[in-house]
Order: structure tokens, then sequence, then C-alpha cells
């Protein structure tokens, strides 16, 4: 899409130069991703897209439809799903990988589904749960690429809802995987809060008829500060992987780290990960939520321009030793054409620095512009025409 520039805001927003180059850092891991939600800003890319199999990451896409269906009313947390026999014979024992033990005939929540997919990676509870929302398995999955469509995961595609290998014909990128996990944590908040940072959970017995507790395989969970989610992963393909996110001082992380080949490899490069990017990084704000930043032109709406505002408080990454030299500009293809809904977004915010590749935000309608009628279009053309 064709983009005019509509300002250049603050050239030099403060005049010292930025003197530190991005901070050095090398990955142990084969594929690494970070990227700062707070501002856009990728840190890190090696390999954000190259197309991996996301054995168990792909849980975070069956567990993302699920809080969708809850948000939106169409699936409530209390409903009972009943385990088919036929599905508890394919997941269980050893040979299905992570299991919630649940027993074939039990009657299981959907919240309690949920706690076994997030927090115990249980490959039944991803069956028995898509199976209750949809029928079959297939056509769950059918709705996990339907939302990978909606979210512009161009890389990604689904084959299971669990991740079990496939032959291929699941794969992701850790691009998608932390565009999936932004979605999850900006779209549905209170559920991320709710499930993803649970540190154990408790389901089924053993064969002495003890409660079986299985702890979060989360690798940062207690080792970084504000950690809350995400997603571990393994299989002997795809080797050791995790998708990770943390939050501090306001600046929320999400990582990706992927084809490591030992567990104790894939918990130290995830900690070492994202303390790089806290520590060697830091947050300049530039504009409060709900600040306008500059006015956009509209076409053929009952006002000649509307306001471009900041949905949320914005700010640029740099590296933490740099001093700020900044240049952000305004673009938006225009003029907008009206109606024009407040909240809706409309053009974005580009930032620059010699150092870090652009940093590009959304910046929305401060208020409703309505489309004009007859009167109102040449009572604008007369004011455009004098001035």
């Amino acid at each position: 899409m064709n983009k005019s520039v509509a300002a250049i805001l603050f050239v030099g927003l403060l005049a010292s130069p930025l003197t530190a180059a991005a901070p050095p850092y090398t990955s142990e891991a084969p594929i690494a991703y970070l990227k700062d939600l707070s501002s856009g800003a990728v840190l890190y890319d090696k390999g954000g897209e190259t197309r991996i199999p996301p054995a168990s990451m792909a849980k975070m896409m069956t567990a993302h439809v699920a809080f969708r269906l809850i948000q939106k009313g169409e699936l409530k947390l209390d409903t009972k799903f009943t385990v088919r026999p036929e599905t508890w014979k394919q997941w269980h024992g050893p040979q299905a990988g992570s299991t919630m033990f649940l027993s074939a005939g039990e009657q299981v929540s959907v919240e309690d589904l949920l706690h076994g997919i997030v927090t115990l990676s249980g490959n039944d509870a991803c069956v028995v749960l898509a199976e209750g929302i949809a029928g079959t398995e297939q056509a769950f999955v059918a709705l996990m690429n339907q939302e990978g469509a909606r979210l512009g995961l161009k890389n990604s595609h689904f084959g299971t809802s669990n991740g079990w290998p496939d032959e291929g014909v699941t794969y992701v990128t850790a691009e998608d995987l932390a565009k999936l996990a932004q979605a999850t944590i900006e779209e549905t908040p209170d559920l991320y809060k709710k499930f993803y940072a649970t540190r154990s959970f408790t389901w089924g017995k053993t064969m002495g008829g003890r409660d079986i507790e299985q702890g979060n395989r989360n690798p940062i969970l207690g080792k970084v500060a504000g950690a809350d989610g995400l997603k571990t992963g393994h299989t002997q393909e795809a080797g050791f992987g995790f998708t990770g996110s943390a939050e501090q001082d306001g600046r929320r992380l999400v990582m990706v780290v992927a084809g490591l080949p030992t567990y104790n490899g894939r918990i130290a490069e995830s900690v070492r990960f994202m303390d790089w990017g806290f520590k060697a990084w830091k947050a300049q704000p530039l504009f409060k939520q709900g600040q306008t930043v500059e006015t956009a032109e509209v076409q053929l709406g009952s006002a000649t321009s509307v306001p471009l505002v900041a949905p949320q408080n914005m700010a640029v990454t740099l590296p933490r030793t740099a001093s700020t030299n900044i240049n952000v500009k305004v673009a938006y293809t225009g003029p907008i054409k009206a109606p024009i809904r407040k909240g809706d977004r409309i053009a974005e915010l580009i930032v620059s620095t010699p150092d870090t590749p652009p940093q590009i935000m959304p910046l929305v309608a401060g208020e409703d512009v309505s489309e004009a009628g007859i009167f109102g279009r040449l009572w604008n053309g007369l004011k455009s025409l004098f001035g």
C-alpha cells in the first residue's frame, strides 16, 4: 500500500548524536527472535522467517482460538466436554507424549482443559478441547488456520491441535510465533494472565490413587522478573524450543528460540536471551496514550481533518548506552475517506535512528468523522478553496 508522508515530527528529537550501535549478541539457538512489543522493534532476528516444526508451541494457537471464543461469549469456562474412549486410547501412555492424564468417559471443564494445555502441555487435553468445540479435531484445525490468516501468519500452517509430528503439514516461523503470542497478550489479556503464568496444575491419579501434580515447563518463570508466558515445545525433529514473554517497567518483550539440542540448553539460552533484551536495551518515551501526534486530512467528511492519537504509551527502543537522536514521521494514505470511527487504525508512526531499523507503531483516529452530506461537501470545498 502506498503511503504519503503527512508530517515529519521532531527531526532530531534531542540534539545529541546516537553514538552506540546495536548491542552485540550471539544466540546459542539455531533460530532466535526477540521483539519489543512496546515499540514494535525487532531486537534480534536469526532465522526468524525460516519454516520450522513448532512441536508443542502449536498449542499456543489452540489456546488462542479458545480464548477468542470465550471472549466473544461463544464458549464458557465451565462448559464440560466428555473424553471419548477413542481419543483416550490414542492419547495416553508413554507413546502419546505429554499428557494431562485424562480418563476415558470423564467430563472435564474448558477451564481445566486449558490448564492442561497451557501448564501441562497435554496432547490429550488439546484433542478433547478441539473435539468438544468443533466436533472433530480437523474441524478445529480449520479454525486454527482461519485465525492464523486473520493474524497475518503468512508462513505458518496447522495440521493438528497439539503440534504432534505430521510429516511437515504443520509448520511455523519464529516471527509468526511471536506475532501469535502478541495477539494472545493484547487481544485476550485477562485470559492470558489467568492461564499462562500458572506454576503447576494437578489432574489425574497415579496407580496408587495419589493426585498427579505437574509443573509448568516455562524455563523463564521464576528466573526472569516479570515472566508470565508462554509455551515450550520438543520433538526429536524440532529440538527444544520456547516462545516466551516478560514485562518489566512497562516494556514487554516476546522471544522465540528453536532447534536447541538439550533441555538444559533451552533453559540457559531462554534466560540469557530475555535478560539481554531488558538489560542491553532501553525505552525512550515518545507519546502518552491518547496524546495527539498529528492531524490527517479527511475526504468527504463532516470535518476536514481528524486527530491522530497514540493508542497506548509509545516509546522507541534504543541501545542502553546510546544517546537519543530520533527521526519521527507520520505516514498514511490520504486524504482519508470518511466515515471514520474513533479508534480506527488510520496511520503509522515511523521512528528511525542511525543504528536501528525503523520502528513502526499504529496511530488511531481520535474522534468520529461522519460522511458529509451534499451541503457539507460544498462548505468544506469552499473552505479549502479560500484557505
